[in-house]
């Protein structure tokens, strides 16, 4: 649980007081902790239910009671590590190509679109906010998955689960809010997200949610879209200029039904091209971002047959480094 993350005036840390863990008949499948949570503004009680196995999934059910009118409350928080990786990684000189426990934000809005923000270590705090109603799933995953992307004999971060939220029913209208922390060192977990409910949780009375959360080697990755299997940044052909690739793997038409839809909130997308990439039997897509001063721009690639997507969306802040 997630309260007053990245607010002016504090977070505050909600914490468990007891759990209780409840004897298994024999051959369970399933152990069950209940546990009981305690904060200045709020009190709660717990149902954990684990299952083990190749995924590791927690149906967690759980019932708050506010002390106070709750407005900045997050449910099915997360919190992972980016240090950086192949984008974003202008200020780190390291023998290392990437450090990070997750390299990206997915969301399944409540819609059905995909999106996949890759995770970032800006120089100033970030904070993201994904306005969706109903969402099917959010999750902070690694989807580096080879040795290769590290090298790193001491943290295998190609190792490292990736974890996915799961609604059980209706969450109504809210955001899934990314909280991204600056950070000179992979020790800290600056990295946070959750989803935050539009309307204020009401002192007094009880607030009953459940989800499912789900932990594999899995990087959440849409069976019947193409997917994004890694972002780069780099120089562009100008000065002030950023270049971008993006390679997208997974079911997609060919391309003579692929098209490219690109778009930047703030400055404008140089030369954007579309190719069948033979390496991956995918596609790239590389372009350069004419910032044109701006103090940031949002950036939006989708891969679409004219009609419908056939891509997860990939999205991206830019602010200089």
């Amino acid at each position: 649980l997630a309260i007053n993350t990245a607010e002016a005036d504090g977070e505050e840390i909600p914490f468990f007081t007891r759990f209780y863990i409840e004897k298994p008949e024999e051959n369970a499948q399933t152990v069950r902790l209940y546990a009981l949570l305690d904060s200045k503004s709020v009190t709660g009680a717990y149902r954990f239910t684990l299952r083990a196995g190749d995924e590791t999934s927690i149906d967690v059910e759980l019932s708050l009671y506010p002390r106070e009118d709750l407005g900045h409350v997050g449910l099915g928080a997360l919190n992972s590590m980016f240090l950086f990786g192949p984008i974003g990684r202008q200020r780190n000189d390291d023998i290392r190509p990437a450090v990070h426990l997750s390299d990206g934000l997915a969301v399944m809005t409540g819609q059905g679109e995909r999106l996949w923000r890759p995770l970032a270590n800006p120089r100033n705090l970030q904070i993201s906010v994904f306005v969706d109603e109903n969402p099917h799933g959010f999750g902070l995953v690694q989807r580096g998955r080879s040795f290769a992307e590290f090298q790193d004999l001491e943290r295998r971060w190609d190792l490292s689960p990736s974890a996915w939220v799961e609604p059980v029913g209706d969450w109504g209208k809210g955001s899934v809010v990314l909280v991204e922390i600056p950070s000179e060192s992979e020790i800290h977990e600056n990295i946070t997200t959750y989803w935050r409910p539009k309307a204020k949780l009401p002192a007094g009375q009880e607030f009953s949610a459940a989800y499912r959360l789900r932990w594999s080697s899995s990087g959440a990755e849409p069976q019947d879209l193409g997917r994004v299997a890694e972002s780069r940044e780099g120089q562009g052909a100008e000065a002030a200029w950023r270049r971008y690739a993006i390679d997208f793997v997974g079911p997609m038409p060919p391309p003579a039904e692929v098209k490219l839809v690109a778009s930047a909130s703030a400055g404008r997308i140089v030369s954007p091209i579309l190719r069948p990439n033979p390496a991956t039997g995918g596609y790239r897509v590389t372009f350069d971002l004419d910032t044109r001063n701006a103090p940031l721009s949002e950036l939006r690639v989708q891969l679409t047959n004219g009609q419908k997507p056939v891509s997860e969306t990939w999205l991206y802040r830019w602010v200089p480094a």
